[in-house]
């Protein structure tokens, strides 16, 4: 359609929990020490690791937010920060506006997106339909793969940006669009696994071998 649904507010805070963990993955981000007392992944500061330029416009914004502000805020807090959700009339600054479009045009950019005009009702509203349909496709058969035919069991053994593809998915309550076409045997099968990622402990797979702590955090924040 070239457009995200007008009443699915989680998108936001997903595209904010998915730049949290990309900029974690890039080595800009990580979070402070859990010190003597284990500190919770919710109640740990987030650090800037490297200030380098990651070359994405947004993405680089947010970190000059996150390596700029003193005292540090948590993983839970800037995700509402940088979504505008705060009562703080001093903190409405950290907001990245215009997130799914800014993100749209980059597609459009990249030929993935196009751009027309729609009209709805009473006004016009610029939409970005795909121009190949092949490669949402191929995004959502990974997804349907990752908890089908390459399921592995382990969350450490799942590539660090598929696992968070299919949390924030679910937490943007997009992820049932992706299993739609399933079969009924494999939808539940599909829904079955991501049910698993789900009941998992993030306090306790961010302390195994291979992990990334502010992914983790970022889990905890949505399925507490």
């Amino acid at each position: 359609m070239g457009y995200t649904s007008f009443w699915n507010d989680c998108i936001s805070s997903g595209l904010r929990g998915c730049m949290l963990i990309e900029l974690a993955l890039r080595g800009r981000l990580q979070l402070e020490a859990c010190g003597m007392r284990r500190k919770s992944l919710l109640t740990r500061k987030v650090i800037c690791k490297s200030d380098a330029p990651t070359g994405d416009v947004l993405l680089d914004e947010a970190l000059k937010h996150i390596k700029e502000t003193q005292p540090p805020e948590t993983v839970q807090n800037w995700i509402e920060l940088l979504s505008g959700e705060t009562w703080n009339p001093l903190k409405l600054h950290y907001q990245l506006r215009n997130v799914r479009e800014r993100l749209a045009k980059n597609l459009v950019e990249k030929g993935v997106l196009t751009t027309e005009k729609q009209n709805f009702l009473l006004f016009d509203m610029t939409t970005h339909p795909l121009t190949n349909n092949n490669i949402k496709q191929r995004l959502i058969k990974k997804v349907q793969e990752a908890v089908l035919d390459k399921w592995v069991n382990d969350p450490h053994r799942m590539d660090k940006r598929l696992l968070a593809l299919v949390y924030l998915a679910h937490a943007s309550d997009v992820l049932e669009n992706a299993f739609a076409p399933l079969l009924d045997e494999q939808y539940d099968l599909a829904t079955k696994r991501v049910r698993q990622l789900l009941d998992l402990d993030p306090e306790v797979e961010c302390m195994k071998a291979n992990t990334n702590e502010v992914l983790w955090a970022v889990v905890a924040a949505f399925t507490k």
